[in-house]
């Protein structure tokens, strides 16, 4: 894509012809560049097995080209139309209980299936011959989020390509039996054909088990994207394919991203607000980090959010005036090279038809449209970013691996949230004003060195050679802070050998001798001197010093007495360790004391909830002010610059009003 993408989901299908000349002339009122067409189509492109019809969508095409609109073709393989599912019903998902899925819906598909796999791959091909040399298909967008609402089945089909997986992975059944740990409770296979999928139990599953059937189930669907893609790649060479990821802990939690980010051409993301969130921002941002990090930190695109409320949460929430533009540009300011949404014109039928958009119900003599028109010309002023960098302070480790594996049953306590204390220690990198790159366990070193603090919110399974690799990091004169239940298991959901915290015993120079979860609703004090009381809950431990010396104490509880929060000098760096769930107010203390040992200087002439985030290239040094405020604010400008939105020339202290943004190319 040569321009900014400003657009979003465009179902002309749902419209007779007439509106479509309406819409393309809107588009071109609200300064669209690009459009998403075709995800919903593969009924309306192939009604009958072998059988196409493209002329509705030529002329779609043909009228979007006409007004110099770029075109983002999707492959309609996220819904397969009626007639497949009659002649193929066992292309049908089964639930962990036995139960098929049922056609009426989206994405009830069995990654697995033969005849899925044929039919996916016949339609795609058909496209790709059709179009994939058409000038106006700027990008490729196969399926549509994968993993949402269902990725797991549980078919014969499945167990029998899982049998193959398992077979490629461990070779032996000698292997496979060692790393489920199937001696516990006589689980030994002694025939590949024994092994099933982990479908319902009397009681708990093999954890084991569970976890290769999550990387399993991320396998099968990333088999599918390489086979659409690698047609595509054939048939329509130069032009980008990628499918729309929903990377954030809230939203998509059956895809192994780090793995699929390397696989797509562009990494292109959908994030929709967690709308009763009084912060939201700071979700959106923890968002917009992680998908620039799955991109390696190459530039990405936001193909989908709303412009107003979203009917398929608990309460469809409306934005308030001029969110949607600070939305769309906080992701523009964190790595996105423009902003989509879904969808264009609001659907008069169908499951979503009181999702907001674009063109709303409500038609064009309204606030969102006006908006709408508005954020176009946002958009387009700020053309010369395109191709430059967020820049990032510090780095948080994020496993989606880890994450599957916390999960399962028959841990220490039902209170462990992996999702909970990513976002927790996230809010409190945001509320230091710092901006965060994620990195997945296994990072070079030398990579991790050019972050001065490493942040590991919630690591539960790490390998040894994860544990290795941030020892290595702090060794050479990084700064490292480890949340509670993290370096316990390994790749495998098996205990390190020896005392807790397994493979971060070393780098952090202390022993967990015993969990110590806490009771509902139950809180512990946290004592230490240069700060107050603090208070925390859901868990605390027993901890060992074996090198590492105690920074604060807990005060009272089940680990009276003993450290709460410890501090390991290893090589030139230090290892901090934090023991127990502490609220906002102790995160901040336990970061303001390790960004010390890092080098990062306080940045406290920025108010709270102001976000300051800089983007650097070739074209130059861009500084985006966002001010999620009710109240004008004032942030200090390091030099002076030219504020793209508006024009104007700015120095010293920069003047951003309650709610609004600015962008200052910065001089020299």
């Amino acid at each position: 894509m040569v321009r900014l993408a400003y657009g979003g989901d465009y179902n002309p299908e749902q419209w007779p012809e007439e509106v479509w000349h309406e819409d393309v002339a809107l588009m071109r009122e609200a300064g669209v560049t690009t459009v998403s067409v075709g995800i919903f189509s593969w009924a309306m492109i192939e009604p009958a097995e072998g059988v196409f019809d493209f002329g509705r969508l030529d002329r779609i095409i043909e009228l979007l080209h006409g007004a110099g609109i770029g075109v983002d073709l999707a492959t309609p393989t996220v819904v397969p139309p009626a007639w497949f599912y009659r002649a193929h019903p066992e292309a049908l998902p089964v639930s962990r209980e036995g139960v098929r899925w049922e056609f009426g819906s989206r994405g009830a598909i069995c990654h697995n299936s033969p005849a899925y796999q044929q039919a996916s791959a016949r339609i795609a091909r058909a496209l790709g011959e059709r179009y994939g040399r058409h000038p106006a298909v700027v990008m490729w967008h196969v399926h549509n989020e994968y993993g949402v609402p269902v990725l797991e089945c549980y078919c014969e089909t499945s167990a029998a390509a899982f049998r193959t997986w398992l077979r490629e992975r461990y070779t032996t059944l000698e292997r496979l039996n060692a790393a489920w740990g199937t001696a516990f409770w006589g689980q030994t296979y002694g025939d590949w054909e024994e092994i099933a999928p982990p479908r319902a139990t009397p009681t708990v599953c093999n954890p084991a088990q569970r976890l290769d059937y999550a990387r399993f189930a991320s396998d099968s669907a990333l088999a599918n994207f390489r086979r659409e893609r690698d047609l595509l790649h054939e048939l329509s060479p130069g032009v980008p394919v990628t499918t729309n990821f929903m990377v954030s802990p809230t939203q998509c939690d059956t895809i192994d991203y780090w793995a699929w980010g390397r696989e797509v051409d562009i990494v292109t993301n959908d994030h929709y607000l967690v709308a009763e969130d009084e912060r939201n921002h700071v979700n959106l941002s923890m968002a917009a980090d992680l998908t620039r990090s799955v991109a390696g930190g190459e530039p990405w695109l936001l193909l989908e959010h709303s412009t107003s409320g979203v009917n398929w949460q608990p309460r469809g929430i409306a934005k308030r005036p001029g969110e949607m533009a600070r939305n769309s540009l906080a992701h523009i300011a964190r790595g996105s090279e423009g902003a989509m949404f879904f969808q264009w014109r609001a659907s008069r039928s169908g499951a979503e038809k009181f999702h907001s958009a674009m063109v709303p119900h409500a038609g064009t003599d309204s606030r969102i449209w006006r908006e709408v028109v508005s954020l176009g010309a946002d958009v387009a002023a700020l053309e010369e970013i395109r191709g430059t960098r967020t820049v990032a302070d510090v780095a948080v480790v994020w496993d989606w691996q880890s994450w599957w594996a916390q999960k399962l049953e028959w841990r220490p306590s039902q209170d462990l949230d992996a999702r909970e204390r990513a976002e927790a220690w996230y809010a409190a990198l945001f509320d230091r004003h710092l901006t965060a790159d994620f990195v997945p366990p296994r990072t070079d070193p030398a990579k991790l060195a050019a972050y001065p603090l490493v942040v590991v919110p919630a690591l539960y399974l790490a390998s040894a050679e994860a544990g290795e690799d941030l020892r290595a990091y702090v060794a050479g004169g990084g700064t490292l802070v480890v949340s509670y239940f993290s370096g316990i298991v390994d790749e495998h959901d098996a205990v390190h050998p020896g005392p807790h915290p397994g493979a971060l015993r070393e780098v952090l120079g202390l022993t967990v001798e015993e969990f110590q979860p806490l009771r509902a609703g139950r809180t512990v004090t946290v004592l230490g001197s240069g700060v107050p009381s603090l208070e925390a809950d859901v868990w605390a431990e027993t901890v060992v010093a074996r090198g590492a010396e105690t920074v604060w104490s807990y005060g009272g509880g089940p680990a009276a007495g003993g450290p709460a929060v410890t501090r390991n000098r290893l090589g030139e760096g230090t290892a901090w360790y934090v023991s127990t769930r502490l609220g906002p107010g102790g995160l901040d203390a336990v970061l303001a004391a390790a960004c010390a040992d890092a080098g990062i200087a306080p940045r406290e002439e920025i108010p709270r909830d102001v976000e300051v985030v800089r983007r650097s290239g070739q074209s130059g040094t861009y500084l985006f002010v966002l001010n999620h405020t009710g109240a004008d604010a004032k942030v200090p400008l390091e030099a002076s610059g030219t504020e793209l939105l508006g024009g104007a020339r700015v120095a010293g202290r920069l003047a951003v009003p309650a709610g609004g943004v600015r962008v200052v190319r910065l001089d020299g």
